[in-house]
Order: structure tokens, then C-alpha cells, then sequence
């Protein structure tokens, strides 16, 4: 107390530490921390010894009772609708755990901020702090470090003025939401019985909610709003969000217009887009299409975000938000939320702050929460970001539209994410045809019994007088009426989407098919002037000597003295684009240098670490960005295939850091990369670029598993290639924007070969040429003498090269196929017939047999001979694993099926 007194502190810095030990007693002094300690066990003051002991020792316990209230209160609100969550037991939120008497009750205390800040009866106090924390909604936000987020949300709770009175338009719209929530859903169970569609009913305030985030943020400066979600009341968005055609979705309930040249996919995957009129002004609104996996859309929605922000200047970039509508358990249980998390704050990839909607079901399809996770709420994930995470009672619309408006104004403010856990239920299985009581018989025995919140609503607003008793009715039968008139029922709102300033337009992409050329050649006076720009670097700048050296070598490359390497080239081929005012953006976990320090594309000072790009000064009307990105593929590759949907003039790659780590993406390539234009006619050019080679480095980094791709490859979806030199990566690379063609390209890029001394090209090669879907054999070989033709791609070639040399044969020619889908078969053709006398043709590669190309080219290679003409492979036999793990017996392999093939 002395030393308090000897400080002359003032009282409110002395309060908002202690608010800070009540938080984390680490984040005090030890000497606070030791003061604070005992006041919490003698029960003292903190104020000077002339005023009254005991009331200043319960005033202190009053401020530690405000605080019990704002962190623990969420777990005596009433949230879950169905009344089945027990609610643990807190002591802290009881008066008599601080020993209030009932004269301490009608006692007037400072409440420390609450309300409006003047002293108030203990009993009033505890009033409020129950209405404020402990009704509808459960706030969850303490664990946020930054202590103006904290303030700001307290005060907007706490503080009356800010408890907007909801108009009584506005109740009205929110019965009118309702209804139509709810009316959808039954008409389809009515018109369509038995079929899935994965209803709504038990979650209907979504629609408030999602109804006023885009009236509320389109107030406040969102101009576009990017959604993703799953299937779970899809079908409810799409109608009375954003406006789709009640006839479209009929017809695709009946089948009708299927387009028979794509697959197509169920309608509760599908997405759509729309312009919403607002107070403030028209929303774009884009759903976006998503399988069958959850949560993997998201990710997908957070780069389409980053590009549409991208489109817009530094100052506007906040008018996009990104809401990613998710379900409990799969919040939860998959990783790739985490991931997404982890993505929300980087300089690459943030997109100033998604907005989280949970559709808390309370079960995962069958599962009961206690065995869905192991933390109390589904959202305790979310708490590594530090976003706040607002709980509310879906059966209460009032409450969610109040924490709508707090949730969009937090984004807005502090740029980051937020949570809103929409605390509902399931009305049915999970789907139509499901039975839940055979797993669920306690749950759905309260469900049955449970009125909807259209008439938990209907039936408050005709007890307050506010609408008339018939008024539900009419509203129903009005809404059953539009349906079957096939009208729209959001026709006063939805327009029709016009372009605007800031679309991306895809129309010159349609219709363009992977047969089309394109003179991806640069002339010799542009490249050299090009290699010098990338090779220049600021005065003062000193590099770490292997970089200097490497720079150094360009430099001799760029004036013809030593032959060009892969990175060279690569580095030129961006250039080059840049130059023709195309965007670059290359994303994966070693990009600036390469995983093999090959690129290089971003330079650090060697004394320190400041960053230069050259690349990044090529053209004032073009960018590149160049990210090393968190160690994640899954969430990394999604967001680049979301962000690449939507920007056709950028360049967009993924790099993996081995070429095997893709398969953390898997989902990501089989449900978007592969099929995402088969099934929701979506183009997307995102190169990815997959290190392949056999250098006896193990079964985890030797095989970018090309078998799998090409297992993926039909209907012209996607290129995959297999470049091996220098050059062949230039015009690989500059085909892909130059051509009127986005669909995805699968490189399996080199390792040792980035190097090799043979794997190199001429800047005239550049300068002339163009990529070769086949290279034929480049040493001069009598055509009499060939006896047998090596088909092969890669890095083999190099290896079969190096010892045909050595054993000077000069009756086996070497052929590189270069791209392997869509499958060059008019230039094997023309091969083999010039060469139809040649009995013995030969497929090699490294991968064994069941992996690697051969099962792909193997059909169509036959398909290209001659009656007289026999094929075969040489190679690796069948194994499970990729490659060995021991170097020695890898070195034994490769020589062994090197020689079996030139024998």
C-alpha cells in the first residue's frame, strides 16, 4: 500500500493492470504481480488508507466480478436452442462468490466502464452484465492481445448507446426472411419428396444473418461479397440470397437443361452471382462452386478475394469481403481450416478479414459433439488468430442480427477475421432420406417438439402488437404463390450482374482448345536487354557469395559466353511476360531463391537482409510477386486455384517444394485443378510447377506421382508436361498466357537436371523457337542404322544420352516426349512412319512400372504403330513405394535400366 501511495499512480492505471493480471498474471511485474496476489487473498484496496477499507476492497471485488462476467459469461448464456448442452458450473459469476451480503446488493458501486459509467446499484449491475453476457449471445474475446480490439468490443456490449433499437421495418423483414427460409425448404420437401437437398430448416436465421451482413456491410462500404459453404442449406442461399431463378432450380431438381458436353454436378454444389441493391449502394455477391469436401472451399474463396482486392487500389482493397459459411463438426475436425487461419494475416495471402458464419447443427452427420472434437466450443481454433468469436442462439433473430452488424463493422475497423457460431440444429437427418432418431433418439424426440423460429418470431411480434395475427399467413401463402408462378422472390432486390470496373472477363478464353499455337519467341535484342535488367542489382548491395557467383554466371549467359541453365531461363521467360504487361505470381514454400536455388528471383542483402526483385522493374504497367508461403499445400494451393479463377492476364503458380508434397493437395487437384471446368464450366490457368527426378534421394522427394495426373487427364482439362531443357520452360512458360487458352498446367520441373551440362540452350533457341510438344533425336544418326527408337521424358534422357555417348552406339535413337497430355499422337505417328522399317520401340522411364507414364503413353504409342512394330517398356518393376531409400542400390537401379535399354 506505502509503495502505491510513494508512486502516486493514478487510479485508472492501476485498474487496467490489474484487468491485465485478472487476463495473464504474466503479463504484469513481478513486483504487480506480487501486490495483485495478495490483494486477491487479503481482499484489500488499492487506493490510499484514508478513504473507506471495505467498501474499496469490494469495489475492487466488483471489477473482478465485470471481469468474470466478459470472459467466462458465454458459458452460462443461453444458447443452444434445444436446452440439452448442460451448462458447467462457474462460481466466479455468483455474488456470494465474493462475499457479497444483501446490503452489498443495493450499495452503489463504479462498474468500471459498464453502461455509462456511472455508479450503479450491485444489483442493477448484475442485471445487466447477465442481459449483456449471459442471454442469447456468448461472446468469447479476452484472448485478444490487442487491448483497442478489446475496448472497442466491450464498448459497443456495454455501452447502451450503441444497443441500436431495431426498427419496426426492420422486425418485419425479419419475419419476412423467415418465411421464406422456411417456405422454401417445405415446398421443395412437398414438390420434391425423397430427393436431397440438404435443408436449411433448424439453422433459418442463416438467411437473416446473411441478409444483413450484405445490407449492413453495402451501408458501409463492401461493394463485393465472396461466399463459400457447403451443401447444408445451399440450395436456401442460392433462392433468397442471391435471387437464383426458383425455374432454374426446379429444372434442376427434374434434369432438365444438362449440357451434354460437361458432367455437370449436383445442384447443392453449385454457385452463382448476382448484384443485391443496398442502402449504400449495389453488392456484387459470388458464390462459389464447391465439392463435396467442406471446408476445402475455403481457402479457394480467400484467393478469389485476394485477386478482387487486387483489382482495386491500395485504399478500396477492404470493399471485398470473403464469408466462409461452415458446419460444426467439419470446423472442427479439418485441417484445412487451420491452414486457412494461418493463411488470414500473411503479407501474400491476407484479405484484411473473412467473416466465419458456423451453422452449428449440434451433430456431425451422426456424430455427437463430445466425440466430434476435443474442445468444448467447435470454434476454439479460430482462437489462434486471436479473432473473437461471437456465440449466439439461433432461435433468437434479434440477437443475430445485432451480432451480424458487430461482426461486419469489427471486420471493417480492424481489418482481421471474426466468428459468428450460429448456434441451430438439424430438422432432419442429414439428408431427406436419413432417419437421425435411430442415433440422435433424445435430440430429435426435443426437435419434433420444437415450433420453428418463424413462429417463435411471428408469435412475439403479434404479442407486442407489431403485425397482426393473420399477417404470417398472408406472408406464407405470398411466398408458396411466387413460387409457383416460378417468380423470384428477391426480384425488388436482385439485378441483373452487370460488369463493372473491377470484373475479371473471361470472355476471350471461351471456346479456345489446347491445340492452338501461339509465338512465345522474344527477339535476341529484347532477351539480352531483358537478361540485363534481371541481372542488375542497387548500388551497395552485397550478395551471399554462391548468389553472387550465380548472378555473375547470368551475366556470362546473357552475353552468349556460357551456355544458359534453367533458372536463366526461367528467371527471362517472367521477364519477358512482364514485359508484355502480363502479371506473375508465384506462390510455394521456397519460391524467392527455389528449392534448389535455381531462380533466385528475389535478392537479400548478404550485410542486412533487405530484399530487392529485380523482375519487379521490368514494366511500370506489370507486377510480379514472388512468396515464400507457410508450410502448407493443401490451403497454399487452394487459395492460388481460387485466386488464378480469377485473374485470366496473370501468370499464377504454385510451386511444391518436392514435387511428392502435392499429394497433401490432393483434394484440391481431383475436386478443383482437374475438374473444375467439367463440372461448373469455371476456366482456370494455374501452373503448377511439381520437382520429379530420380537422384536416390528416397521415396518422398524422387516422384511427383505423374501417374496420377495423367489419370486425371480427359476432355482436354488440363497440359501436362515434361520440359528438359532450358528453352523448352521459356516457351512453356510464355504459351500459357500468350495463347487464348486458361486451363491448368502440370510441370514436372527438374532437379539435378537444373544444372546438368547438357541440359542447357542458346538464347537464339529463345529468340527462334517454340516448345516442342516432341523432341526428336538431336545428334546426327543415319536413319539406316536405327535398329530401335527410346521414347522417354525427363530426366532420364540425360542418363541415356551420357551413356550411349560413352558406349558410342549409333544405332538407337533417343526421342523426348515433351508433353504427355493432351498426348502428342499426330507427331509419333509421323515418326514411326517415317521409320515404320524399325521393329523395336521402347518406352523408358525411371518410376516403376505401375507409376511414372508408361500405363498413360503406353496405349496411345500403340495405337501409333505399324503392324510390324512391337512395343515395349524398361524400367523400374512394379513397386509400392516410389523409389528406394538407399543411394547405393538407386545408383545400381538407374545404371541397370540405363543399360537394359541401349543393350
Amino acid at each position: 500500500m506505502q509503495k502505491i501511495q510513494e508512486m502516486n499512480v493514478e487510479n485508472d492505471y492501476v485498474d487496467q493492470l490489474y484487468e491485465i493480471y485478472l487476463k495473464d498474471p504474466d503479463a504484469v511485474s513481478l513486483e504487480w504481480r506480487q501486490y495483485f496476489q495478495s490483494l486477491v487473498e487479503t481482499r484489500q484496496c488499492l487506493v490510499s488508507t484514508d478513504i473507506d477499507i471495505e467498501h474499496e476492497c469490494k469495489q475492487a471485488l466488483v471489477k473482478e466480478l465485470v471481469y468474470a462476467y466478459r470472459d467466462l459469461g458465454h458459458l452460462h448464456a443461453r444458447l443452444d436452442p434445444l436446452g440439452l448442452t448442460p451448462m458447467p458450473s462457474v462460481p466466479e459469476l455468483e455474488s456470494q462468490y465474493y462475499h457479497f451480503n444483501a446490503q452489498d446488493m443495493e450499495k452503489d458501486f463504479l462498474p468500471d466502464h459498464f453502461g455509462d459509467g456511472k455508479p450503479l446499484k450491485l444489483k442493477k449491475l448484475l442485471e445487466l452484465l447477465k442481459q449483456v453476457y449471459c442471454q442469447s449471445i456468448g461472446l468469447e474475446y479476452l484472448h485478444i492481445s490487442n487491448q483497442d480490439e478489446v475496448r472497442w468490443i466491450e464498448d459497443r456490449l456495454e455501452n447502451p448507446v450503441h444497443r441500436e433499437v431495431i426498427s419496426l421495418e426492420k422486425q418485419k423483414r425479419i419475419l419476412a426472411s423467415l418465411t421464406a427460409a422456411e417456405g422454401l425448404e417445405k415446398y421443395l420437401g412437398a414438390k420434391y419428396v425423397g430427393q436431397k437437398r440438404f435443408s436449411l430448416e433448424g439453422g433459418d436465421s442463416l438467411i437473416i444473418l446473411l441478409d444483413e451482413l450484405i445490407q449492413h456491410g453495402g451501408k458501409n462500404q463492401i461493394k463485393e461479397v465472396v461466399m463459400g459453404m457447403a451443401h447444408r442449406g445451399r440450395l436456401n442461399v442460392l433462392i433468397n440470397i442471391l435471387g437464383k431463378s426458383p425455374k432454374d432450380l426446379f429444372d434442376e431438381f427434374e434434369g432438365k437443361n444438362h449440357d451434354k458436353n460437361y458432367s455437370g454436378d449436383v445442384k447443392y454444389h453449385m454457385g452463382f452471382s448476382s448484384d443485391v441493391r443496398t442502402p449504400g449502394g449495389d453488392v456484387h455477391l459470388a458464390l462459389a462452386f464447391n465439392p463435396s469436401h467442406l471446408e476445402i472451399v475455403s481457402p479457394v474463396v480467400t484467393g478469389s478475394v485476394y485477386a478482387r482486392q487486387q483489382r482495386r487500389s491500395v485504399g478500396l482493397r477492404s470493399e471485398v469481403l470473403g464469408v466462409q459459411i461452415h458446419g460444426d463438426a467439419a470446423f472442427a475436425g479439418q485441417g484445412i481450416v487451420m491452414e486457412t487461419f494461418s493463411l488470414s494475416q500473411t503479407s501474400g495471402s491476407g484479405t484484411d478479414g473473412s467473416i466465419h458464419i458456423i451453422i452449428n447443427n449440434q451433430v456431425g452427420f451422426t456424430t455427437d459433439p463430445k466425440d466430434s472434437r476435443s474442445t468444448y466450443y467447435c470454434t476454439d481454433i479460430a482462437k489462434m488468430i486471436q479473432a473473437p468469436i461471437f456465440h449466439v442462439n439461433g432461435d433468437d433473430p434479434e440477437a443475430v442480427l445485432f451480432i451480424t452488424r458487430l461482426a461486419v463493422d469489427y471486420r471493417n475497423i480492424f481489418k482481421k477475421d471474426i466468428v459468428i457460431d450460429l448456434i441451430c440444429y438439424r430438422r432432419h437427418g442429414h439428408n431427406e432420406a436419413d432417419e437421425p432418431s435411430a442415433t440422435q433418439p433424445v435430440m430429435y424426440q426435443k426437435i419434433r417438439n420444437l415450433p420453428t423460429v418463424k413462429k417463435i418470431y411471428a408469435d412475439y411480434l403479434i404479442q407486442t402488437g407489431i403485425i397482426n395475427p393473420e399477417d404470417p399467413d398472408k406472408l406464407v401463402a405470398n411466398y408458396r404463390d411466387a413460387l409457383d408462378k416460378l417468380e423470384n422472390p428477391l426480384a425488388p432486390l436482385v439485378k441483373e450482374v452487370v460488369s463493372h470496373p473491377y470484373a475479371a472477363d473471361w470472355t476471350p478464353y471461351i471456346g479456345h482448345d489446347l491445340d492452338e499455337k501461339a509465338n512465345t519467341a522474344v527477339e535476341i535484342s529484347l532477351l539480352k536487354k531483358l537478361a540485363v535488367q534481371i541481372n542488375t542489382l542497387p548500388d551497395g548491395m552485397t550478395l551471399q557469395p554462391q548468389v553472387t557467383k550465380i548472378i555473375a554466371d547470368n551475366r556470362k549467359m546473357a552475353k552468349g559466353e556460357i551456355p544458359m541453365n534453367w533458372g536463366f531461363a526461367e528467371n527471362l521467360a517472367y521477364a519477358a511476360l512482364l514485359n508484355q504487361n502480363f502479371d506473375v505470381r508465384i506462390s510455394g514454400q521456397d519460391c524467392e531463391r527455389g528449392t534448389f536455388a535455381h531462380r533466385h528471383a528475389v535478392l537479400h542483402d548478404y550485410q542486412n537482409d533487405n530484399t530487392y526483385t529485380p523482375l519487379k522493374h521490368i514494366s511500370e504497367k506489370s507486377n510480379i510477386t514472388v512468396i515464400d508461403s507457410i508450410l502448407s499445400e493443401a490451403a497454399v494451393l487452394a487459395f492460388e486455384y481460387g485466386y488464378a479463377a480469377a485473374m485470366p492476364n496473370t501468370l499464377t503458380i504454385w510451386e511444391a517444394q518436392f514435387g511428392d508434397f502435392a499429394n497433401s493437395a490432393q483434394v484440391v487437384i481431383d475436386q478443383f485443378i482437374s475438374s473444375g471446368e467439367q463440372k461448373w464450366k469455371r476456366l482456370c490457368g494455374l501452373v503448377m510447377l511439381l520437382p520429379h527426378g530420380y537422384e536416390g534421394m528416397g521415396p518422398e522427394h524422387s516422384s511427383a506421382r505423374l501417374e496420377r495426373y495423367l489419370q486425371l487427364c480427359a476432355q482436354d482439362n488440363m497440359q501436362v508436361c515434361v520440359p528438359s531443357t532450358p528453352a523448352q520452360i521459356f516457351h512453356l512458360l510464355r504459351r500459357q498466357m500468350l495463347r487464348k487458352v486458361r486451363k491448368p498446367l502440370i510441370i514436372m520441373t527438374p532437379k539435378s537436371i537444373l544444372r546438368h551440362k547438357l541440359a542447357v540452350s542458346t538464347l537464339e533457341e529463345l529468340s527462334q523457337g517454340e516448345f516442342q510438344l516432341v523432341i526428336p533425336e538431336v545428334e546426327v544418326i543415319k536413319n539406316n542404322d536405327i535398329s530401335r527408337i527410346i521414347f522417354c521424358s525427363g530426366k532420364i534422357y540425360y542418363d541415356l544420352l551420357e551413356y550411349r555417348r560413352n558406349q558410342k552406339i549409333q544405332n538407337i535413337s533417343l526421342i523426348r516426349i515433351e508433353q504427355i497430355y493432351p498426348f502428342p499422337l499426330n507427331h509419333i505417328e509421323k515418326i514411326l512412319k517415317n521409320d515404320k522399317k524399325i521393329k523395336d520401340i521402347v518406352w523408358c522411364q525411371e518410376e516403376p512400372q505401375n507409376q511414372g507414364a508408361w500405363s498413360f503413353v503406353k496405349s496411345h504409342i500403340e495405337a501409333s504403330l505399324n503392324g510390324s512394330q512391337s512395343l515395349r517398356y524398361v524400367g523400374r518393376k512394379a513397386a509400392a513405394a516410389p523409389a528406394v531409400g538407399s543411394g547405393k542400390l538407386h545408383v545400381k537401379e538407374q545404371q541397370e535400366l540405363v543399360s537394359e535399354a541401349l543393350s
